[in-house]
């Protein structure tokens, strides 16, 4: 089964970190969801030859059109945040994928005196249905937790009013263990039996705040009416339900009903994450780009989302949370924070780590489908970051290498539209100047490369960057004005230590987030740099050991060296060489010599 072009490019940019994906049809409707330890390797499972042997798996993937994921900070949060997305959506496919078999409800009958019990068929008689639930465990957990807390009854008679006071039935081994109040027999009023099963469906909604307050509250009564084994009872109540609450909430179940709203950008959209979270747990999540058409800021961009995403959700919520100050003038009881610490930074951070996902991704899917405008934005990037004049079409960039003061050399690569340019890289053996100098190397291999380009009027670079700080930085600029090119090419400098970006005459560095990709391409150069010029060094070194070993040998000169070297190659050619096959190169007492050496 092929994959079209949109879902073979989520394919490629998945993050391999643990999350929740949900598969969208064509009419945009979620028709499954699920969780991963590893969102790469679990999504791109479902496309794999061998799982499309499956009948089920073959129709829900024939159906996708479209994948949308939350990453999480652990698998156990995706475990809840799947639970959260199956109970409020109820995807059709999350059904027929489990062994044929519905998801578990837990079913609060109405009748008089309601019971509690799981089920897996939803029927309509007026009953409540909680779920479906994905975990048969956690549905017994949660059903474990109501019985050990309310004292609800187990049996199925029917207690009408006329039957209990007809005095039908008689009460069971459950009313002398304390689990049961015996309505059966009429030891409980309703009323008395209906405010547990409030109390149990605001537990099941995930409303276990206002649970707690009320058994609080009752509790304190308790306590002043000398009452102290309703009192304790209450207590044991509220500690299992907060231990319940702990264990079942992505996040903390004091933040209730309130958005999260964070943003990223770069030079031509912004991007912004959507959370709700309702007591604890997050509920809906959505990430939309927004292209720039006049340089907005992002106040100006997250101002516009907040109302187009709490409009499309229908979201009341009198509490935001934003990653920036904004100045939003909607609704004056609606109160906006920017969180600074604890839980609530937590939550901006989460969202923080989505919506930088999805802007990696949407980056990684361009730079696949259209590599030419990738590259584009992020020249466009560094000319905005560096507040250059032009685009920086053209980067070169220098680094010295040395050892401890011997075989100086410099390497010069190039870049261009934020890529490579590999025959374009230059070596440099430093000629002019003696032991290590830095700042010296630097600009004599500056002067030598702009003077030769000026020379053979070859194209110069919008922007030269130069390995290190203020020092290296003063010496580039000292050979582009001896050869009258300062003022028409950019340059700076950048420092390793904080990866601080100096510019001529300013003495304050300039700080690029270290997640732009402007600052990564300018990463890559040094790197590139870097690495080109070590391994010129390294050659350099090496070839010189050689020629030491053969400057011993009495009667060789360099230039001989040189002609050896030159013809054999390696060292160990020559030292395995016949006469014959030196005298093509030395004369034959320099032969004789050579053989003796080695011999």
């Amino acid at each position: 089964m092929k994959t079209t072009e949109n879902i073979s490019n989520i394919l490629e940019v998945l993050p391999s970190s643990p999350g929740v994906y949900r598969y969208f049809d064509s009419k945009g409707v979620i028709i499954y969801v699920g969780k991963a330890k590893n969102l790469k390797n679990r999504v791109r499972s479902y496309f794999n030859s061998k799982n499309l042997d499956n009948r089920k798996t073959r129709v829900l993937v024939s159906k996708i059109v479209d994948i949308k994921y939350i990453v999480t900070p652990t698998e156990y949060d995706a475990l809840l945040l799947e639970n959260t997305l199956i109970k409020k959506h109820q995807p059709r496919y999350n059904i027929l994928l489990k062994d044929d078999k519905t998801y578990p409800y837990i079913c609060i009958k109405k009748e008089r005196f309601p019971r509690i019990f799981s089920t897996r068929y939803v029927i309509k008689d007026k009953s409540d249905y909680f779920g479906p639930y994905s975990s048969p465990r956690i549905m017994k957990i949660i059903l474990s937790l109501i019985k050990e807390i309310y004292q609800i009854r187990s049996c199925s008679f029917n207690l009408s009013k006329e039957n209990v006071e007809a005095k039908k039935f008689k009460v069971c081994l459950d009313f002398h263990l304390k689990k049961c109040l015996g309505p059966c027999e009429g030891f409980q009023s309703e009323e008395n039996y209906a405010q547990s099963i409030t109390q149990i469906k605001q537990i099941l909604k995930g409303e276990t705040k206002s649970v707690i307050d009320y058994l609080k509250k009752e509790m304190i009564e308790f306590s002043e009416n000398l009452e102290f084994e309703k009192a304790q009872s209450n207590l044991q109540k509220m500690e299992l339900l907060k231990n319940y609450q702990s264990k079942s909430t992505v996040v903390n179940p004091k933040i209730s009903d309130v958005d999260i709203f964070t943003i990223d950008s770069d030079v031509n959209a912004g991007y912004v994450n959507f959370i709700k979270v309702i007591n604890g747990t997050v509920v809906q999540s959505s990430t939309i780009e927004i292209k720039k058409k006049l340089e907005e800021t992002n106040e100006e961009m997250l101002q516009l989302a907040i109302l187009e995403l709490r409009n499309k959700f229908n979201s009341t919520s009198k509490t935001i949370f934003t990653s920036i100050p904004v100045d939003y003038e909607m609704d004056e009881s609606v109160k906006m924070i920017v969180p600074q610490k604890g839980d609530k930074k937590k939550l901006i951070d989460f969202s923080l780590h989505n919506v930088r996902q999805f802007k990696f991704d949407k980056l990684k899917t361009l730079s696949i489908v259209d590599p030419e405008r990738h590259s584009k934005r992020i020249v466009d990037q560094i000319q905005k970051d560096l507040r250059l004049k032009e685009k920086p079409i053209h980067i070169e960039c220098f680094d010295n290498s040395n050892f401890q003061g011997t075989n100086a050399v410099a390497a010069c690569v190039v870049f261009k539209n934020a890529k490579p340019s590999k025959k374009d890289y230059r070596n440099f053996n430093i000629k002019t100047v003696v032991g290590p100098d830095d700042f010296a190397s630097m600009e004599e291999v500056v002067y030598r490369r702009y003077k030769r380009l000026r020379d053979e009027n070859q194209p110069l670079p919008q922007l030269v960057i130069v390995d290190g700080g203020k020092g290296q930085l003063s010496s580039g600029v000292k050979a582009l004005k001896d050869l009258g090119l300062f003022g028409k090419i950019a340059i700076v400098g950048i420092a390793k230590r904080l990866e601080e970006i100096y510019f001529p005459g300013d003495s304050l560095p300039l700080y690029i987030d270290k997640k732009s990709e402007s600052l990564k391409t300018i990463q890559h150069l040094r790197n590139e740099a870097h690495r080109f010029g070590i391994t010129h060094h390294r050659n350099k070194r090496s070839k010189n050991a050689f020629a030491s070993e053969l400057e011993e040998i009495k009667g060789i000169g360099e230039v001989t060296i040189k002609s050896l070297l030159t013809h054999f190659k390696y060292v160990k050619n020559i030292k395995v060489a016949t006469n014959e096959q030196l005298l093509e190169v030395v004369n034959q007492k320099q032969a004789k010599a050579i053989r003796d050496f080695y011999n």
